[in-house]
């Protein structure tokens, strides 16, 4: 009995060192990418790309689905990760997909020297397209009207582009998915047009602009 006493002091004892030594230290993504100086540069995105959660890992295991609009509060990051378990035979892969994020962000501030969470911002900011076209009328008088898109729609949107060119680059190809996914955030970041999501996003808004 005693021996068992002591080894619960000692496991109190270290709970309470790792308790004071977390307090300690600054929270950062991947214990490498702090958020205190990532700012979204779009007001109008502001309030939809959420980078206020301060996290090691890209998983909360919130519910930010049960209830409308909740997911605008849901990490960006982590929207990007569970954007990537796409398909059925990724789906719930999600350490697989944190893994593929976290080699993303190395090979981004190796190239870029950023945080890579603000490129992963700017990229989203990028991607979104902020005019698109609707049906407009029934039966045969049909026609398609330009419209404005909401500010969650198009982080929506330029997080899916973002997923889904990475996934075309790499799909039967050599170079390893976590590469594709750290060029296509950066061409996005940087409204180059060799990007998948700036391309589709310069698509809808040119048939946008063709209907008003």
């Amino acid at each position: 009995v005693p021996l068992q006493i002591k080894s619960n002091q000692f496991k109190l004892n270290l709970l309470g060192i790792l308790i004071a030594g977390t307090m300690s230290l600054e929270v950062a993504l991947f214990n490498k990418w702090p958020l205190t100086d990532v700012k979204c540069q779009d007001e109008s995105l502001e309030a939809y790309i959420s980078i206020d959660n301060h996290s090691f890992v890209p998983h909360s295991a919130g519910r930010w689905s049960a209830k409308r609009f909740r997911k605008a509060k849901c990490p960006v990051v982590e929207r990007l990760t569970n954007s990537l378990m796409m398909h059925g035979r990724n789906s719930g892969k999600k350490l697989m997909a944190m893994k593929t994020v976290g080699e993303a962000f190395e090979l981004i501030n190796l190239y870029t020297g950023k945080n890579p969470v603000q490129v992963l911002v700017d990229a989203v900011a990028n991607s979104g397209p902020r005019e698109d076209s609707c049906r407009i009328g029934k039966g045969g008088q049909v026609r398609r009207q330009s419209v404005d898109v909401s500010p969650l729609r198009r982080v929506n949107i330029g997080i899916y582009n973002i997923a889904t060119g990475a996934r075309k680059a790499a799909f039967r190809k050599v170079r390893p998915f976590a590469e594709c996914l750290a060029e296509e955030i950066m061409n996005a970041a940087a409204g180059a047009d060799k990007s998948y999501a700036i391309s589709q996003r310069n698509s809808v808004e040119r048939i946008a602009v063709s209907n008003r």
